[in-house]
């Protein structure tokens, strides 16, 4: 059993994998059916991408919000409300007749979707300390990655049997079956005496002095760095796969099974590593395999070519990124919720926020400028892992210049530092 919870950690890990699954379900699955839509709703493709950018800004907004909302009221009640609001969303995706109705709706979904991922890092590290954190948070990882692997492939089924509509009416009901679990399987994590008052005024102060570390503005734009570059790719599925690859609407599992394959494999690797390897050291090998699939992806893109991209080579950059990814992430997140042990949901949130807002410019400007080119997306990719295997480097060496914070909220106030 889990500390004081009344729940096995598979189960709990199950629960919040499933939840942190809705936000990637979200974008993955509509993927299949741009072309579609863009038809349908009389648009090209740069309006197209703004149905991502547009969720993303949503999720970002909100995320700062979800954390203290779950820190205040408690973690049960803040995923339930946000699963049910998302599903609502979800049904005014399927009914919207114009581009402008579907973005507000997509907008809505955004304000929602995060709150599994978001809630779900808290009610982790309400349950575990150290290693046996970060061995859930990896088992948590590896269920959340086949999300971005089966969504897309679920979206093209769809699309082949009916329409685009049909796949926001599966999000939604894909959207209460996870309102059921946690309802019926997912117990309160955060009781009512260890919880914060929410109050406007010391949330945002909260938000000044946890931005104001420099320490956290390090780790949570390495980690941001690091996911932009597969994130790149992401968002610029349609074009990679559809234009680059020369695959149809069916076959989007051809560049995302693998690619994931390679983030549940080193989530794999990150939970049978808790304990035995540092995390120092388990980050650095994740940060020399994103660098390893720097380097062969532009490579292989001046070797052949624009227009000559095939399989199984144009993914592997993607897979390595994605392996190195899943090293790094679960470090990165549990050092800065362990810098904040009486509010790490909001914690959490900003963390997320900061990650989300990077997301939304890479789909909302990137992506469109650079997925007509595959050497221009490698370069793309390989400049964020570049920063972000910097900032990592940057933090080893002058972490111990940082403080550690106040674990009281009212206490954190800016600093100059950095």
């Amino acid at each position: 059993m889990i500390a004081h919870l009344n729940i096995s950690r598979r189960r709990l890990a199950l629960i919040l994998g499933a939840l942190a699954m809705l936000g990637p379900f979200s974008i993955d699955t509509i993927f299949p059916a741009f072309a579609v839509m863009e038809r349908a709703l009389g648009v090209g493709k740069v309006p197209m991408q703004q149905t991502i950018s547009v969720y993303l800004l949503g999720y970002a907004a909100m995320s700062l919000v979800h954390g203290p909302l779950s820190d205040a009221l408690g973690r049960r009640p803040v995923i339930l409300w946000g699963i049910a609001i998302f599903a609502l969303a979800s049904v005014g995706c399927a009914l919207a007749p114009t581009l402008p109705v579907l973005l507000a709706f997509r907008a809505l979904q955004g304000l929602s979707a995060g709150v599994g991922l978001i809630v779900g890092r808290a009610v982790v590290r309400d349950a575990l300390q150290g290693d046996d954190a970060q061995r859930l948070m990896s088992h948590i990882s590896m269920i959340f990655g086949i999300a971005p692997a089966i969504a897309p492939i679920i979206g093209g089924w769809i699309l082949g049997w009916s329409n685009w509509q049909s796949i926001f009416w599966f999000l939604s009901a894909f959207a209460l079956v996870l309102m059921a679990a946690t309802a019926i399987g997912l117990p309160e994590s955060h009781p009512p005496q260890a919880r914060l008052p929410l109050n406007l005024r010391a949330m945002a102060t909260a938000y000044r002095g946890i931005l104001a570390s420099g320490r956290f503005r390090l780790l949570a734009l390495a980690g941001t760095a690091n996911f932009g570059a597969l994130f790149l790719y992401i968002t610029s599925a349609p074009a990679f796969v559809l234009d680059i690859l020369k695959l149809d609407e069916q076959q989007f599992g051809w560049f995302f099974a693998p690619t994931i394959g390679g983030m549940v494999l080193g989530a794999f690797v990150s939970g049978r590593s808790a304990g035995k390897v540092t995390g120092v050291k388990l980050a650095n090998t994740g940060f020399l395999f994103c660098g390893l699939s720097a380097a062969f992806n532009i490579a292989y893109n001046l070797w052949v070519g624009d227009g000559q991209q095939h399989l199984p080579w144009a993914v592997v950059p993607t897979v390595l990124s994605a392996f190195g990814i899943a090293l790094v992430f679960p470090i990165l997140t549990i050092a800065i919720l362990d810098m904040y042990p009486t509010m790490r949901g909001t914690a959490s949130s900003m963390q997320a926020f900061v990650g989300l807002l990077s997301n939304a410019l890479i789909a909302g400007l990137l992506s469109p400028a650079l997925s007509d080119s595959p050497l221009q997306l490698a370069i793309g990719a390989a400049a964020f892992s570049s920063v972000a295997w910097a900032l990592w480097r940057w933090y080893l060496a002058h972490c111990d210049r940082f403080p550690e914070p106040s674990a009281n909220p009212a206490a954190l106030e800016p600093t100059d530092e950095m």
